[in-house]
């Protein structure tokens, strides 16, 4: 008989039935909107980078995959070979820079790279030769954010050689909004336009059957004018929606982050409460610890300006998050060690958000998903977590 591998309190809870019910409704409401617009609805590009913004990347790949994506997005080849070592049939691109990058792997695991400047574009073709393989590539085009990206101002010197190299094929052009997420900023037209110039300047040196897309989760909802033919969703997959464009898509999370209270220890007035004894006691408190610190990416800034759900109740982060535990006042709610502690979900009638945590430290909810740490096993729907957990 097997023995039972023995699995931390602090479990990220990963809901793959919520994440295709959000890949089904992003798809309901692109084909809505396009009946309204009267264009075609675009295809879904399912960006599945940095470990699926904390899911677990290959079951929530694979997940995406059954649900119907076409293509999903990565950040570079190694975690390109690690989806498709877990099974990931669909065409995968790779959207980070590869000059300095080890090649094979856009070959042995048929990755498509993207070309985002002209090192990159040298790099790829030069392993093409050596592989004798013609490969088909994205190219990116810098439009305004100046991170990656051929500018789209200067084309006609960067790219030509580009289009002239019998190794490479471009299937499709791209760019990145930098302020997509601010419905204020006004950017993101600047961006749309320079875009569209640049694909007129590219169809002028002879590239003209490439696909485009540009709209990442807040462009998707934002301004129909930057589908193109395939869209970006990352935070959208995984249930949440940028603020001021959260009412246009109804979505579920997908992850919960629970623990459990391993201690309840009674303090007095005038005692503080972890290092730095930043919190202080004004009365008698009850202080509840639980086995989940900043080593499971948990921001530190959550102490004194945050909370965790107990008993249905909002019990709030004291003291200072340790690398390992965090203490919790749980005074009053007649809490014992085993009570479950939900820090990002909901337990009874209330909620914690991503959104509201990141909101409470000064941050993106992105940051707080993606630093769900590595020792923080994943346990999928209802499997139970011996086996059903991801890293």
């Amino acid at each position: 008989m097997e023995e039972a591998i023995a699995v931390r309190p602090t479990c990220a809870h990963v809901d793959l039935g919520a994440l295709e019910a959000n890949f089904r409704a992003i798809h309901r409401y692109l084909d809505e909107r396009a009946s309204v617009t009267r264009v075609a609805p675009p295809s879904v590009i399912a960006v599945v980078k940095a470990n699926a913004y904390g899911h677990g990347a290959r079951r929530v790949a694979l997940a995406l995959q059954d649900a119907g994506a076409r293509v999903l997005a990565c950040a570079d080849i190694e975690e390109g070979v690690a989806l498709r070592e877990a099974g990931v049939e669909v065409p995968i691109l790779v959207f980070g820079a590869l000059s300095v990058s080890d090649l094979d792997g856009l070959f042995s695991h048929a990755l498509t790279p993207t070309l985002s400047t002209p090192a990159a574009a040298k790099a790829v073709e030069a392993a093409a030769v050596r592989h004798r393989r013609r490969v088909k590539c994205q190219l990116k085009i810098d439009t305004g954010m100046h991170r990656l990206g051929f500018r789209h101002d200067n084309l006609a010197r960067t790219i030509p050689s580009i289009l002239s190299s019998p190794h490479l094929a471009i299937e499709a052009v791209y760019t990145h909004f930098a302020t997509a997420d601010d419905v204020d900023d006004a950017f993101l037209d600047v961006q749309r336009a320079r875009f569209e110039a640049a694909l007129v300047d590219l169809q002028a040196l002879g590239l003209s059957a490439a696909a485009r897309h540009a709209a990442n989760s807040a462009a998707l909802l934002r301004d129909e004018r930057t589908w193109y033919e395939f869209v970006r969703p990352g935070l959208l997959l995984y249930g949440i929606a940028p603020p001021g464009l959260d009412d246009r898509l109804a979505l579920q999370p997908v992850m919960t982050l629970r623990s459990r209270v391993v201690a309840v220890k009674g303090i007095r007035t005038g005692d503080g409460v972890g290092y730095g004894l930043r919190f202080v006691a004004s009365s008698p408190r009850e202080i509840g610890v639980v086995p989940a610190g900043y080593a499971d990416g948990l921001d530190t800034r959550l102490a004194n300006r945050s909370a965790v759900l107990v008993k249905g109740r909002r019990a709030p982060v004291v003291g200072s998050v340790c690398m390992d535990m965090l203490m919790v006042d749980v005074t009053g709610l007649g809490v014992s060690p085993g009570d479950e502690v939900v820090i990002i979900g909901t337990q009874g009638a209330e909620a914690i958000d991503v959104r509201d945590m990141a909101s409470a430290v000064g941050t993106i909810p992105y940051e707080l998903l993606c630093r769900v740490g590595a020792r923080i096993e994943r346990v999928y729907d209802q499997e139970t977590p011996t086996a059903g957990t991801d890293r």
